[in-house]
């Protein structure tokens, strides 16, 4: 199957939402609940019959798109090491999980759980949060290659914080997932950067 870089686009900019929603939840800072949304809804997206529709749109990665246009700029300093920092980690966690079929049953099981939740809370309840979290704890942080989150240390040490940021880097691990299976490449990263730049601005324009 042919994917386009649209949807490679639209997938990352998954990843670099999450990355960022990290780093905001993390200092304290006010957050952005669309996007927050979009990020916890994909991933129980685990059918969905278009990538845009992972994230309910265009409209709801605002934030991830405009990350996206400055960590790949031409411009150095537009760049945030530590949400590079966090890409890095969330896509190399996204690439063992691929390599475990029995961790990958295991989380789709759990994210059935999560569903028929859903019934009864909001996506962006803490009951929803903390089973996400447990779920990153349960299966993903046993994969290795732990992400070290920066931040408010005191604000890191309460529970609810905790369980957020672990629900986001969950949505992350989602998106990298997704960004491999519309053929999403590291390396396209680099050598095709005007390219993505051009797809961005115009995703950007689609809203």
């Amino acid at each position: 199957m042919i994917h386009t870089l649209q949807e490679q686009v639209i997938a990352f900019a998954g990843v670099c939402q999450s990355a960022r929603l990290v780093q905001i939840i993390s200092r304290g800072q006010s957050i952005d609940s669309d996007a927050l949304n979009a990020s916890l809804g994909s991933i129980l997206q685990t059918d969905p019959p278009t990538t845009e529709a992972v994230f309910g749109g265009i409209e709801p990665l605002q934030l991830g798109l405009t990350v996206m246009r400055q960590q790949l700029g031409y411009r150095n300093e537009q760049r945030d090491g530590e949400i590079t920092r966090y890409l890095v980690g969330l896509m190399a966690l996204a690439r063992r999980l691929m390599k475990r079929a029995d961790m990958q049953s295991m989380l789709a099981e759990r994210l059935q759980q999560v569903k028929r939740q859903l019934n009864h809370f909001q996506i962006a309840d803490e009951q929803i949060q903390a089973s996400l979290a447990a779920i990153y704890s349960d299966i993903i942080s046993p994969l290795g290659n732990r992400i070290q989150v920066a931040g408010d240390t005191r604000l890191l040490q309460q529970p609810a914080v905790q369980n957020q940021v672990r629900a986001t880097l969950l949505c992350g691990i989602r998106s990298a997932i997704l960004w491999q299976q519309v053929g999403g490449k590291r390396l396209q990263l680099i050598f095709q950067r005007s390219k993505l730049l051009t797809q961005i601005d115009q995703c950007l324009l689609m809203h």
